[in-house]
């Protein structure tokens, strides 16, 4: 199964809520439509399970999340990714590896988490190289932000983790912030909060490329405390 086998089911302006063969479109924006209600992660639509749920923001062409799916057949992965070209690439890679514990969400991060997501359902988050908006007057279109961290906090289950990457400097600090300015979350490494290398946490398209390019990765990782 080729990306371009996957066609928009919306007409210019008319996008709506819908799932449909492991893709779920939501709107870019806006609130939760009345019509629709979420039907959990266990009902035939999503997983048909009640294994637990791990989400990947940012996930591109879907190389990370893909392999994890494969090696652990046992959780249930939501791949979330704005650009609908990227959706289509994991898409692809859902039918062409038989995955059935994999969907990709097509919609923006915060407004899907804060529209759809139920509270304490899933059991880890992980943000892989997110842009990093490196100008400074852009810097407020960061999704680390104190709004989205709060959302993620929201939907982690108690001791569910939060994994953030980034080649970033800048981005990274500002990570650090957000997240120890946060009540819910303590960090899982001492001052400055980050490693350089996590074992076993699988590659993706951007870490072998700046990797290539003899950029220095960090890995972040904060766990929600036990109220």
């Amino acid at each position: 199964m080729r990306p371009e086998n996957l066609k928009s089911p919306f007409k210019l302006g008319e996008r709506k809520v819908l799932i449909e063969d492991r893709v779920w479109y939501v709107p870019l924006q806006g609130a939760a439509p009345s019509d629709f209600l979420f039907p959990g992660w266990g009902c035939e639509t999503f997983f048909g399970n009640t294994n637990p749920v791990h989400i990947e923001y940012c996930s591109g062409n879907g190389t990370w999340i893909a392999e994890k799916a494969c090696e652990n057949p046992h959780i249930n992965w939501v791949a979330v990714e704005k650009k609908f070209e990227r959706v289509k690439k994991i898409w692809s890679k859902i039918k062409n590896r038989e995955l059935p514990n994999l969907i990709v969400l097509s919609g923006e991060a915060l407004n899907a988490t804060r529209c759809f997501f139920p509270n304490a359902s899933i059991a880890a988050v992980y943000v892989n190289f997110p842009d990093p908006w490196p100008k400074c007057r852009h810097a407020k279109h960061r999704l680390i932000q104190p709004e989205f961290v709060a959302e993620v906090a929201r939907i982690l289950a108690e001791n569910g983790s939060l994994t953030l990457v980034t080649d970033a400097p800048d981005y990274s600090t500002q990570m650090i912030e957000v997240l120890r300015q946060c009540p819910a979350f303590d960090s899982c490494y001492p001052d400055p909060y980050y490693t350089q290398e996590m074992d076993n946490y699988g590659s993706s398209y951007f870490e072998e490329l700046w990797r290539q390019k003899g950029k220095v990765i960090r890995y972040h990782q904060f766990r929600k405390q036990v109220s």
